[in-house]
């Protein structure tokens, strides 16, 4: 089993390494292929997915209920540890909340239960993406412009995707099939990206990113364990939610942060540090969730 983890973890942190690595020699400002994954590669990754005539909205609805909960369950859990600990909720919450669903989620599920499980992966990001760009949008400026939301490329792209699949509206092949290969530069993308941040780790606010390192999968363990018992997963799907809920804190969660300048580098030691814990919390999360063999 002990093999089987490191093989499934071995091309994520890989990944991650040439990346922290390369800006270490070569200092790269990743601004711009960031930008082109956020609005190009990902949109066009979940637009493939969920256009795609094999994929069946019924059969992931609970997916997407666990997905809520989990990002609304760990936010009211946190409230009463933000409280004792006298921490500023907007600091600390959204971190708790939105976690590392995009660079770590999507390619552990693939490298963990390969590419059959791509579409429930999707799923739970689609969700967690959602709101982060709503309910966290809202919880750091009230006055959020929903409008300019719903024109970001990966809601657009998720709803299109969603509309066509619901009303069985198949894409031309020869149009899909150039919307999958630009999907595919995502998710490497995404972890080169992430290990290009890593060179950057602020250790100036080490005690509030410990604490978030090990608030944000403990409490979407904790969210995930009632909510079980309540719905109806096959093997592969209780695994890949236990993943989910063990994930670190989002990289977004930072550029959100320095948006609305809420602490940026605060939050930034708690998606830093979280990741790095994500090199302990993973492996564990892949020994829980993996079938015996």
């Amino acid at each position: 089993m002990l093999i089987r983890v490191f093989t499934i973890l071995f091309p994520v942190f890989a990944i991650i390494a040439i990346g922290y690595f390369y800006a270490r020699r070569h200092p790269v400002d990743m601004s711009i292929a960031n930008r082109i994954n956020l609005e190009v590669f990902t949109p066009c990754l979940l637009f493939s997915i969920l256009a795609d005539k094999s994929f069946n909205l019924n059969e992931y609805y609970q997916l997407a209920i666990v997905a809520l909960l989990l990002v609304l369950g760990s936010g009211i859990l946190m409230l009463p540890i933000v409280y004792w600990l006298k921490l500023n909720a907007k600091t600390f919450i959204p971190s708790m909340m939105f976690a590392n669903t995009g660079n770590m989620g999507l390619p552990v599920a693939y490298f963990a239960f390969g590419q059959d499980i791509m579409p429930a992966a999707v799923v739970l990001f689609i969700v967690s993406n959602a709101l982060h760009f709503t309910v966290g949008s809202y919880i750091m400026n009230h006055h959020t412009n929903w409008w300019s939301i719903l024109k970001k490329p990966m809601i657009l792209a998720t709803l299109s995707g969603i509309i066509l699949s619901f009303f069985k509206i198949s894409v031309p092949p020869l149009l899909l099939e150039p919307l999958k290969m630009l999907g595919q530069i995502s998710v490497p993308l995404m972890l080169f990206a992430l290990g290009v941040r890593l060179i950057n780790v602020n250790l100036a606010d080490w005690e509030i990113g410990l604490r978030g390192a090990i608030w944000c999968p403990l409490s979407g363990v904790l969210v995930l364990a009632a909510a079980l018992p309540f719905l109806t997963f096959t093997p592969e799907q209780t695994g890949l939610v236990l993943i989910y809920a063990m994930l670190p804190p989002a990289v977004m969660n930072y550029m959100i942060a320095e948006q609305y300048q809420q602490e940026p580098q605060k939050v930034a030691s708690i998606v830093m540090l979280g990741n790095l814990m994500s090199f302990v919390t993973m492996p564990l999360a892949l020994l829980l969730a993996l079938p015996a063999s």
